[in-house]
């Protein structure tokens, strides 16, 4: 399992050297967008819309617009610096709380914590220390140069971090719209449903649960694979090089006097013919 973050997880005098592991991954089905006319991939370019030209990954700066089109300017350097302070930190669990004092809400994403070299004992001191008193901890940690509110907790018999919200990431729900005020329902409505939920109620298991949409799709897919209902994408056409500079020059010149002759052919064509005389201009230039 790739290892994305080692540290240290410490409480009170107790210090534990962990790797931090993915929890879960996303298993969308990825759909690439093509081009209708020849099948081919759609290319997405960086371009800057005053220079009018594709930037390349070293013009690139980092800025936080504080006002519309007002940006303040911070350099890789600074980013480093700042995050590096933050690095060096270990993480500490400054509480211990009941799970289900923390609302589902401010849940985020699932890490694994597997000791490393010398943090076993540590490790399975904290793990047997939260199963026994039932709490989980809360701690700071920085990932992906980003600050971390986190839960330390047990999942099977392994130490989980389960990244968590600041209060301040979680919309105000009083500017939720049209959610109705509390009104009084009739008792045998109310009875109906509790009666449904009651008849629907089971343990929870995680494996009865399918992504019905994910296997069509996937099914789908294979369908028209095994069908041969396949496109292959055209290898981008390549302009024809001249072998060096006066080869170019040469080519240009020509092209050149090409079109200039064409130019030639088309206005002789369209000059006039001279008039004939008729009899009677003849004679009159005659007498």
């Amino acid at each position: 399992m790739h290892t994305m973050w080692k540290g240290t997880i410490s409480f009170g005098l107790v210090n534990i050297p962990v790797k931090m592991h993915a929890a879960t991954e996303n298993k969308d089905v990825k759909l690439r967008q093509l081009h209708k006319e020849c099948q081919s991939p759609i290319k997405y370019e960086r371009t800057c819309p005053v220079c009018d030209r594709e930037i390349e990954n070293d013009e690139i700066v980092k800025a936080y617009e504080y006002a519309k089109n007002k940006f303040v300017v911070l350099d890789d350097e600074e980013l480093e610096n700042l995050k590096k302070e933050q690095a060096d930190k270990a993480v500490e669990i400054v509480d211990f709380v009941k799970l289900e004092e923390i609302d589902p809400i401010y849940f985020e994403k699932s890490y694994f914590l597997s000791p490393s070299e010398g943090g076993g004992k540590a490790y399975s001191l904290l793990r047997s220390a939260l199963e026994d008193t039932g709490k989980i901890g809360i701690a700071k940690m920085i990932i992906r140069s980003k600050e971390q509110l986190a839960v330390i907790r047990i999942y099977q018999n392994t130490l989980v971090v389960e990244t968590i919200h600041f209060p301040d990431e979680v919309r105000n729900v009083q500017d939720v719209p049209n959610v109705p005020e509390e009104a009084d329902t009739p008792k045998k409505e109310l009875d109906t449903a509790k009666m449904l939920i009651d008849q629907l109620t089971t343990t929870f298991d995680p494996e009865k649960y399918k992504d019905e949409y994910r296997s069509a799709l996937l099914d789908l897919i294979e369908e028209k694979k095994n069908q041969e209902e396949v496109t292959t994408a055209k290898d981008k056409p390549k302009p024809e090089k001249a072998t060096n500079l006066m080869d170019a020059l040469q080519a240009s010149l020509d092209r050149t006097q090409e079109n200039e002759q064409k130019k030639t052919k088309e206005k002789s064509k369209k000059k006039p013919e001279p008039k004939t005389k008729t009899s009677t201009q003849k004679k009159k230039t005659a007498k």
